[in-house]
């Protein structure tokens, strides 16, 4: 076998446990051991009634300074969420009645459903590969995941961005299987948005969407108290006093959460997303010649077997669209491709 590119640094590849074989990220993040310990730190300070509620204040504001560098981003533009799904609602809610919207067609429902269950909008689906060309005057958004969920193929973003620029349409890309690996200029889009239990490696429950000043438009539909400045301040009274930047759209924080997001987050801005997509996709790509498939750029590979093909060999993946889906990450390396590539090419000769 060839050695992918990028090599990361030993801080990185130590921070993790090494789980052989697992090759599930895209369904969840494993957790390194920092992560581990500050979800158990503070679960026993939870126990315990020792919670520091403006400790976890700062962790917040830590989180977003993390994910503002992972995407490109700056730390005013970030604004906390619980899910993706949340974050796509306000965009849906805040589109004019009859707007039109265009999206992938077997793109992940959290990305379509808050459009197609909104009356009020015109939801036009295609095919992936004929998305960004079918941008164009009279389009309003584009919503789409830059790595899709059930394959992993990847979008053109600035292709995107520089035909919806010309076409003047507003822009949510969803990267909760991009964010970590893909490098991202946030900027070019009014709304990127990530679940951070995926390739970010938090918890469960916590998401983040970089939104452009230019994208005031969003509205807080689900203004909360925590979307003030100074959210202690403001706990009672129904006169809104929403921050001026993206904090207007926070939902509050999941408490016991934060201090294992700060460190996950952390850990994976201090390094280069540049070499962790060399790194992934190096191994993806790797894992993909193998098997007798053509390169794709992507951590995420879809193959025409099941996982139980692979559960034998001890390795750890998903099926979706009737497919097995495996995906590398950071804490993945060649060993696993190698387990994996043993594991399926006897599968893949017996179906030729």
């Amino acid at each position: 076998m060839t050695q992918p590119g990028g090599m990361l640094n030993d801080t990185i590849a130590s921070a993790f446990r090494h789980s052989r074989g697992y090759l599930d990220t895209a369904s969840y993040g494993l957790p390194a051991r920092q992560t581990a310990r500050a979800l158990e730190s503070t679960t026993g300070a939870w126990e315990h009634g020792e919670l520091v509620l403006s400790e976890i204040d700062a962790g917040v504001e830590r989180m977003r300074v993390a994910f503002a560098k992972i995407v490109g981003s700056r730390p005013a533009d970030i604004a906390l969420a619980g899910s993706t799904s949340q974050v796509v609602g306000m965009v849906a809610a805040s589109l004019p009645d009859g707007a039109h919207v265009l999206v992938a067609e077997e793109d992940f429902t959290s990305m379509l459903w808050p459009f197609a269950t909104d009356p009020r909008l015109t939801v036009t689906r295609v095919p992936l590969d004929r998305l960004v060309e079918s941008v164009r005057s009279g389009v309003d958004l584009v919503a789409v995941s830059a790595a899709q969920s059930r394959d992993g193929r990847v979008v053109d973003l600035d292709a995107l961005a520089d035909r919806a620029g010309v076409a003047g349409a507003k822009t949510v890309v969803d990267t909760s299987q991009s964010a970590g690996w893909l490098p991202i200029d946030s900027t070019r889009f009014d709304v990127v948005v990530a679940s951070g239990y995926k390739w970010l490696t938090t918890p469960r429950g916590l998401a983040f969407a970089a939104v452009r000043p230019e994208a005031f438009w969003v509205r807080p539909v689900c203004a909360s108290w925590y979307g003030a400045d100074k959210p202690w301040e403001h706990l009672y009274g129904a006169t809104p006093e929403l921050s001026a930047d993206s904090r207007r759209l926070d939902t509050s924080p999941p408490w016991q959460l934060v201090p294992a997001g700060v460190a996950a987050l952390e850990l994976l801005a201090s390094h280069s997303i540049g070499q962790a997509y060399a790194h992934t996709s190096g191994l993806a790509d790797l894992f993909r010649q193998e098997l007798g498939l053509r390169p794709a750029g992507s951590a995420i590979v879809s193959i025409p077997a099941e996982p139980c093909d692979l559960a034998a060999a001890g390795i750890r993946a998903a099926e979706r669209a009737g497919r097995v889906r495996v995906g590398f990450h950071i804490y993945n390396d060649e060993a696993d491709v190698r387990r994996a590539v043993t594991a399926l090419r006897p599968v893949l000769a017996a179906a030729v």
